[in-house]
């Protein structure tokens, strides 16, 4: 068995193996946020909304709600509550996000007691797989289905991430982490890459493989969950911690309790290590930043820039191979200068990219594929190194608590950045006003980081520092 923080491994060999398979999950999960809720599930759960609101004004009054006008008179209703159909995927978010924050830190407190974390990952990951192809079933009416499939999905996907990230610690030491997590990250923006890809050739060709557009959406999700799931194999293969739970192992009750417990204890204690407090505050201003980048771009160059759609889908496929170059460029800087510098140069970068947008020309398709690049550079990287540095910031063995604390508070301030962008954009009546206040998320998380002393912090918990820093 491997020792949790420890930086001597029984076999060299077995644990490269584990680090080579960890990393495909990456690439396995990776479909489900890129080609699933960014780029298909939105708009086609939102069209089967809008289609049920017109059968239904059809059915009970003279004035159907007007095609392709889900945000004026088509309204759906849910447990009691009218809204329009164009607000579903808006509210669909937000009430998943609340859910995974409640649910979250209870499956980072039972990773760390379950005996068997490999088989936790996997029935979390064919878990959401199952639902993910699931979602081929929405269709004519049955927008509900699609809203209860997504959710569970996504508990799914967020809860195998927590596990996924526990196991980091126990694979690598301190100074292999920062090239482990990098070059998972970047394995997973290359896997969503060529995922999409495909996708986009069933979607744009459908009519040559005998589909309409509905079908090859459908096709997608069914595919979506295929992936997720054989791609699952491979770090399942690799991982360790498999077989029956030890003989003392806590009952999935009394686990499920101790959970409960674990997790009250792990508020209560985290104020004992302040400065791993202050760099996960520093990490949640600044990924809020980045993630509002992400989902905005698409409207800032569409409403702003007034580029064609055709532009935009390009856009997110640079990105996305971009950021697996980026996302290994990162983890060999950081191998030279440390993970913390490096950090502190991508946002840097990032605070670049920001600004430059404000100046890119209406109409420049090149100009914007330029931003898609910097932005590669510095997408997966960034995270990639907080989640390797933040994992030597944790006391020894309670990785999944803490963990499953670095992803609520994620989901929990996800809010700020799309709130000044769209509160700018309101008050000013300029997208390009909106877009450069969001400068000050890399600003502030810049500084914040830059003040952190991580060597103590690593030290404090009782971890060794890696030799560069």
């Amino acid at each position: 068995m491997s020792v949790m923080g420890s930086d001597v491994a029984p076999d060299a060999a077995q644990r490269r193996r584990e680090q080579r398979g960890w990393c495909w999950y990456d690439w396995a999960n990776s479909v489900f946020p890129t080609s699933v809720s960014t780029v298909f599930l939105s708009l086609y759960l939102t069209s089967v909304a809008t289609a049920a609101a017109q059968a239904d004004t059809s059915r009970n009054g003279p004035n159907p709600c007007p095609a392709g006008n889900a945000l004026v008179d088509c309204d759906i209703s849910i447990a009691g509550l009218s809204f329009p159909a164009g607000s579903l995927w808006g509210y669909l978010l937000s009430v998943a996000t609340v859910v995974q924050v409640l649910v979250l830190p209870i499956t980072g407190a039972i990773a760390d007691r379950a005996r068997n974390k490999r088989l936790m990952l996997g029935v979390l990951a064919f878990g959401g797989a199952a639902t993910t192809a699931l979602l081929a079933l929405v269709g004519g009416e049955n927008w509900q289905l699609g809203v209860v499939l997504f959710i569970i999905g996504n508990i799914c996907f967020g809860a195998s991430v927590v596990v996924y990230y526990s196991f980091l610690p126990e694979i690598a030491n301190a100074d292999e982490r920062d090239m482990v997590s990098t070059k998972g990250w970047a394995f997973g923006y290359l896997g969503a890459g060529v995922a999409l890809a495909l996708h986009l050739v069933i979607y744009l060709f459908h009519d040559s493989f005998g589909m309409d557009a509905d079908g090859a959406v459908r096709l997608v999700f069914l595919s979506s969950g295929v992936w997720w799931a054989v791609f699952t194999l491979l770090p399942l293969t690799a991982l360790r911690g498999g077989g029956e739970p030890a003989e003392d192992a806590p009952r999935a009750g009394s686990t499920v309790l101790e959970g409960f417990k674990q997790l009250k204890n792990t508020l209560l204690e985290a104020k004992h290590y302040p400065l791993t407090l202050a760099f996960l505050g520093a990490y949640w201003i600044f990924t809020d930043g980045i993630a509002t980048v992400v989902q905005v771009a698409p409207q800032y160059g569409n409403l702003e820039l007034k580029l064609p759609q055709d532009a935009l889908i390009v856009t997110v496929l640079i990105v996305q191979f971009i950021a697996f170059v980026g996302g290994m460029l990162h983890g060999w800087l950081a191998k030279y200068i440390g993970a913390k510098k490096t950090i502190l140069i991508s946002l840097a970068i990032w605070l670049v990219v920001v600004i430059a947008a404000y100046f890119v020309q209406a109409g420049q398709a090149n100009q914007f594929y330029g931003l898609a690049v910097g932005i590669g550079l510095v997408l997966g990287g960034t995270n990639a190194l907080s989640r390797s540095l933040f994992s030597q910031m944790v006391p020894p063995g309670r990785e999944g608590e803490y963990f499953s604390l670095y992803e609520v508070g994620e989901r929990s301030t996800s809010w700020m950045g799309p709130l000044v962008f769209a509160g700018v954009g309101q008050a000013t009546g300029s997208f390009r006003l909106a877009i450069i206040s969001l400068v000050v998320f890399f600003a502030l998380g810049l500084v914040l980081v830059a003040l952190v002393p991580v060597r103590r912090a690593i030290e404090a918990v009782g971890n060794p520092a890696p030799k560069v820093l």
